[in-house]
């Protein structure tokens, strides 16, 4: 029943703007969330992370360019993505966590539950 789906996506040019969105069913709160990318023939790494009391965590890839942001009771998570470069590009995936003792880090392991993805494409 536990359901992310992300919308947002698509293709800008570098020094562009994006903001993805996650919205979360199947639960009422969601403790911990967080961003990851996957670009082809790579592997999946974290972008963004945020937790119940609001602490973020964010790659060094990605810090200064990144938002990470949430609203609790719409169970929706934001990126806000500015100055995008072509190493951006990718598939984006939203996670969640519903632990109480969830940890709101950059590592796969830390989330139970997945979205499909949304494709972020940035072109040179």
């Amino acid at each position: 029943q536990v359901q992310l789906v992300e919308s947002g996506g698509g293709s800008v040019q570098a020094g562009g703007s994006l903001r993805l969105s996650c919205a979360i069913s199947g639960y009422t709160y969601s403790r911990c969330m967080g961003w990851f990318r996957q670009a082809p023939g790579k592997e999946r790494e974290g972008v963004a992370a945020i937790g119940r009391d609001w602490s973020t965590n964010y790659a060094v890839s990605v810090k200064g360019r990144i938002t990470i942001s949430k609203d609790n009771a719409k169970n929706t998570l934001y990126l806000e993505m500015n100055s995008l470069k072509p190493e951006d590009t990718g598939m984006d995936y939203c996670a969640a966590e519903s632990g109480r003792s969830c940890r709101a880090g950059l590592q796969q392991t830390d989330y139970a539950y997945w979205g499909q993805g949304t494709q972020v494409t940035v072109s040179s």
